[in-house]
């Protein structure tokens, strides 16, 4: 996996009320460095739905299914989702993310954590 990899993961069901964190099989970008992911058991991750409505969400933006994504639908991207999940959680590489997508993400990622 690398870095603005489109993969397939299986995000656990939260404990208790699911509430608005994003769990079950969905597509994620890969968002860690390879050096750091290379000898890690876990890896840095952005969740995507397909429910458009989450673009009001602040961060979050849409991307359109491409040659090259592997997307089938118009997707958000949940920036304020970011998380680690065990590497055993991805199903697969489906594709890879434009260079400025993944310039908008790194934006609105140290937006996120004010770097």
């Amino acid at each position: 996996m690398r870095r603005g990899d489109v993969v397939r993961v299986e995000l656990p069901r939260p404990v208790g009320t699911a509430g608005r964190e994003q769990f079950g099989m969905r597509p994620a970008i890969v968002v860690q460095d390879e050096a750091a992911a290379t000898n890690a058991p876990t890896v840095v991750i952005v969740p995507l739905t397909s429910s458009l409505s989450a673009a009001r969400f602040a961060g979050s933006f849409t991307i359109s299914p491409s040659a090259t994504n592997g997307l089938d639908v118009e997707s958000v991207v949940l920036t304020h989702q970011v998380r680690a999940i065990d590497k055993r959680r991805v199903e697969g590489v489906i594709g890879r993310v434009a260079q400025d997508e993944m310039e908008n993400l790194d934006r609105e990622l140290r937006k996120l954590l004010r770097l």
